[in-house]
């Protein structure tokens, strides 16, 4: 798992390359979560370099929307492919978190609450 970080101002991208799953969920969950609770940042998360999400990942994703949200500001997630794209609809996350199709949507997403 490699996580790539890009802070600009109010506005955090974190791009996630490899699987996310119990064995790196910890790490991601760290590094997320120490973005996620300063007050009103605009957390992008790109999932485009994702190949695979396990339950674990899944945890992690939604813990950090709920204190990107408890911090008034919010969690935008970004470039998943049809694989991963599919887990979040079996799961459910589609319809409770903030997903666009490419990052480049994602930016202007992020800056209005």
């Amino acid at each position: 798992m490699t996580i790539d970080e890009c802070i600009r101002d109010d506005l955090t991208t974190v791009a996630l390359t490899g699987r996310l799953d119990s064995m790196t969920a910890p790490e991601v969950e760290q590094r997320l979560l120490a973005r996620a609770t300063v007050a009103s940042v605009n957390l992008v998360l790109d999932l485009s370099g994702l190949d695979y999400i396990s339950s674990a990942g899944l945890r992690v994703i939604l813990m950090v929307a709920k204190r990107t949200k408890a911090a008034q500001g919010q969690l935008v997630l970004c470039g998943m492919n049809q694989q991963i794209s599919t887990i979040f609809e079996v799961s459910g996350f589609l319809t409770i978190l903030r997903v666009v199709e490419r990052c480049a949507d994602a930016l202007p997403a992020a800056g209005s609450a």
